[in-house]
């Protein structure tokens, strides 16, 4: 979903599938929601019980594993899953930045680019 814009026009082959149009779509509505309790409103209705839970529980890994925490002690402390904490590690590695951006502003701190 993330495009580089060169400046130049989009050509056909560039332009965004329905998936991305929607993901997009998403993520502005998502980034529209400034208020805590109406982001949940929103969530718990956009999400099943158990989406939102895997949601929450690749969240509340990220603060940890960006600390140093194990993953054996992060799955001692949430009791999330070695698996779930594996892939979000993976994610903060190799991913695109987000988990590590909106950390850094929920944490009050300029996020580290590279």
């Amino acid at each position: 979903m993330k495009r580089r814009d060169t400046g130049q026009p989009r050509s056909a082959s560039d332009e965004l599938s329905p998936r991305e149009q929607a993901q997009a779509a998403l993520a502005q509505a998502l980034a529209s929601v400034e208020d805590p309790a109406q982001m949940a409103d929103f969530l718990t209705d956009l999400c099943t019980p158990a989406e939102l839970e895997a949601l929450a529980d690749r969240w509340s890994v990220v603060p940890l594993i960006e600390d140093g925490v194990s993953y054996r002690q992060v799955h001692e402390q949430t009791g999330v899953s070695v698996t779930t904490v594996g892939r979000v590690a993976r994610c903060l590695e190799h991913g695109t930045g987000g988990y590590r951006a909106v950390l850094a502003h929920t944490r009050g701190a300029q996020p580290a680019h590279g």
